[in-house]
């Protein structure tokens, strides 16, 4: 009998709820309140403001009842309270049942936009008069993000005051902080200036203050009601942030009917699919889902219009942009439209490193890896309000650059980023060592240590387990330099820059030659992890070789053996490919780049597999990224989960514990697991589409609708046959735009007859 999972849903940090919008985030307990938990707290630009908020009435804490997100920026909760005045015995937490039966409801609802709004409701389901007294307590601390799991190390000044004018009471917070910094050459004084207002508005009774608590003196008749709004209102450096305005609106009211959410939400392309007996609905489940978290990781003040836009890394730790998994998310996000392409690409350029400045691990053309605007950032306890310490996001820059091109033919859009990638690129060939490979080593006494794709400082070990010291050229990221090069050729060809393209193209040949030849271990079928500092073969058996799929850099005569080694069971846990080797001395399923599955190392692997022709592999990981997609709840794939392998003793991975959830790049994963399987690549300089679709039986039909190429719209539906195989069908079109059955132009195995064969059918009536 197969194994019922059909009540298996996985959750993240399960012990914390996540209402969020941009750079604001509440992070309560189960029972939606905070209780000075190391996770808890209101946090807006990483600083925790609000870390205690307790509601009781008459002394006590309500029984909490049900509670739920309403969507990522709203919340609402339900509590039961005895209606025995203050003399009850507590029964709301020792017998439930009782309580329903004599019950005062307490309703809560918020909605997160730049602040936080709540509605706060009782009512009396009694047949008797009521009086209670309302209480909430209120604490604020203005840490930092990274200072809730460790030392305190800011030390600043916190002044409280209420101010009643009689008709809008304000409890208000207020927090000033300085810091002499001296770090490598990185001199001054930095101030930070973060504050909190409570404002209690619509009251149904006059508020007062005692202590860290503001109470409600309540009186209600029989089915009585009670209102009252509090308004938080952060203020970051003098800027106050209001809150949504609206009571119980559970959705932020956007700020113009034209900002970026409406624009995206009605222009990105949409999915249907009329199967219900597969992993259909999952899909596209995962698929809406995916489109919603990005608008709720947006970050506004990255804003380039309402059709260019960004998103931070992740929630809870990673609300800031990170340039590798802003580009990453940005290109995977391209089968919706383009406008996180154009958003992150110009405001990369804007943070593109201009001197040598080692604290931050800067030099003039380097791209960022993080921007974060904490206390410990603000007050220069640490170089991540500006660190460039990856060696990923340069290299990914003119590759992403490319595919906007791919994408938009924009040349207004495009050119700007030609410089700068460029640079970039320059930049690059700054850290080729003897060989002829790219590697990294920080400058800075607290810079990241690895920082290629695996940033965590043990990623990368010898077949022994110990750590590799740097300088480290891993495969990875030999294969990043080798895709942005060939990628980037093309559009300075097309931007009539010919002999640099001839020479990108060059070396971008000449270095996957280089690297078959050095990286390739014959005994194993495999490709070495990295190159340590001796230039000899890092041998471990991990994830790293999915990018040299993805990216084009393996021979063809490699990737075979390549494959069968990535699907062997010590690898391929059944749910996904695991960062390393279940046999490796080293590997721990828990461990953040030793042993857990990442999503984000499957939609580009996948799209790779399919340039090489290997369908079959695109269907196995495809699948197993969804029936993982199908465990988690709102069908959210998070940063990573445990390694564990699919079996009888595990009929669900476990997760990493301080998995991001939503994660942009883990979001964006379906999008190219989804473009994968339908072989779809646009052309927009010859306003061309190219599809191939090979859908598995348990996706046997799909439809896209709106999908933009140049200024074009086309909707497509997708299907199988009876025979097994794949054909598609163009429902509407707006624009000159021509879809060809055809492998991608960058397919790596496809045949001319092969391709006079799908051009021909390309031509028949309905294509």
């Amino acid at each position: 009998m197969p194994l019922d999972r059909s009540l298996i849903q996985l959750r993240a940090r399960a012990e914390t709820v996540y209402v969020s919008h941009g750079n604001t985030v509440l992070a309560t307990g189960r029972d939606g309140f905070l209780d000075d938990g190391i996770e808890q707290g209101l946090f807006v630009d990483q600083t925790r403001l609000l870390s205690c908020y307790r509601c009781l009435v008459d002394g006590a804490p309500p029984l909490p009842v049900t509670s739920s997100n309403v969507g990522q920026a709203s919340w609402l909760g339900y509590y039961l309270v005895t209606a025995s005045g203050r003399d009850h015995d507590h029964a709301s937490l020792t017998a439930p049942a009782e309580a329903a039966q004599h019950s005062l409801e307490l309703r809560i609802s918020r909605v997160v936009g730049e602040g936080l709004h709540e509605d706060i409701d009782l009512a009396n389901f009694t047949q008797q008069a009521v009086r209670c007294r309302v209480a909430f307590q209120i604490k604020a601390d203005f840490v930092d993000q990274e200072e809730t799991t460790g030392e305190r190390k800011q030390c600043g000044s916190l002044r409280r005051e209420w101010h009643d004018d009689g008709t809008t009471p304000e409890l208000v917070f207020d927090y000033r902080a300085q810091h002499d910094y001296d770090r490598q050459g990185n001199r001054g004084r930095a101030s930070l200036h973060r504050g909190l207002t409570l404002r209690v508005a619509h009251a149904d009774s006059v508020p007062s203050q005692r202590g860290d608590r503001i109470e409600f003196d309540i009186e209600l008749a029989p089915h009585g009601r009670w209102h009252t709004c509090l308004l938080w209102i952060p203020c970051i450096e003098g800027e106050r942030r209001m809150p949504p305005a609206g009571c119980r609106v559970f959705v932020p009211a956007p700020r113009a009917s034209d900002g970026p959410e409406s624009v995206f939400l009605e222009e990105a392309t949409g999915f249907a699919s009329a199967e219900s007996e597969s992993l259909a609905p999952v899909v596209l489940d995962a698929i809406a889902r995916a489109r919603r978290d990005l608008l709720a990781l947006r970050l506004p003040r990255f804003d380039q219009g309402s059709r260019a836009w960004t998103v931070a890394a992740g929630l809870p730790m990673y609300v800031a942009l990170f340039g590798r998994d802003t580009l990453t998310a940005a290109w995977e996000a391209a089968l919706l439209g383009p406008e996180l392409m154009r958003g992150t690409l110009p405001v990369l350029a804007g943070l593109q490193g201009s001197e040598v400045n080692d604290w931050r691990d800067e030099q003039p053309g380097r791209m960022l890896h993080e921007a974060h605007t904490g206390p410990l950032e603000q007050l220069r306890f640490n170089p991540k309000g500006r660190y460039y310490g990856a060696h990923t996001t340069s290299a990914f820059y003119p590759f992403v650059v490319a595919q906007l091109w791919h994408w938009t033919a924009d040349r207004d859009a495009v050119g700007p980023l030609v410089e700068p990638a460029l640079k970039a690129l320059q930049w690059l060939e700054s850290c080729v060592g003897e060989g002829g490979f790219h590697q990294y080593r920080t400058r800075s006494e607290q810079g990241v240590e690895n920082q290629g794709w695996k940033d965590s400082h043990d990623a990368v070990v010898h077949e022994d387990g110990a750590i590799v010291p740097a300088p480290i050229a891993t495969s990875e990221e030999q294969g990043l330099v080798y895709a942005a090069k060939l990628n980037f050729a093309e559009v300075l060809w097309w931007f009539d820059r010919r002999d640099e393209a001839k020479r990108l193209f060059r070396e971008a040949r000449e270095l996957k030659q280089r690297f078959n030849d050095a990286f390739w271990m014959g005994d194993e079928g495999f490709f070495a992890m990295a190159l340590d500092p001796a230039r000899r073969p890092v041998r471990s058996i991990a994830s790293n070789a999915l990018h040299c799929v993805a990216t084009g850099i393996a021979d063809a005569a490699h990737v075979p053996r390549t494959m069968d080694r990535l699907f062997a069971p010590d690898l391929f846990s059944g749910w996904g490919i695991r960062t390393l080797s279940s046999d490796h001395p080293a590997y721990n399923p828990y461990a953040y780049h030793r042993g857990t599955v990442w999503p984000v190392e499957h939609g580009p692997f996948a799209v790779g597999a399919y340039r090489y022709g290997l369908h079959e592999r695109v269907e196995q990981v495809c699948r197993a990224q969804f029936e993982a997609a199908a465990l988690f709840e709102h069908r959210r794939l998070p940063e990573c989960f445990s390694g564990h392998p699919r079996d009888a003793d595990h009929p669900f991975p476990a997760l990493y514990p301080a998995a991001n959830a939503p994660q942009a790049w883990s979001a964006t994963t379906v999008f190219t697991l989804l473009q994968a399987m339908l072989g779809l690549q646009p052309f927009a300089p010859f306003r061309m589409l190219f599809v191939d679709p090979h859908l598995p039986p348990w996706l046997p039909e799909i439809t896209l609708r709106r999908l933009r190429v140049a200024d074009a719209e086309v909707s497509i539906r997708f299907h199988r046959r009876s025979d097994g195989a794949s054909d598609y069908e163009v429902l509407e079109q707006r624009g000159r735009l021509h879809v060809i059955r055809q492998a991608s132009p960058w397919s790596l195995t496809e045949t001319f007859g092969d391709r006079l064969k799908d051009l021909l059918t390309s031509l028949l009536p309905g294509k």
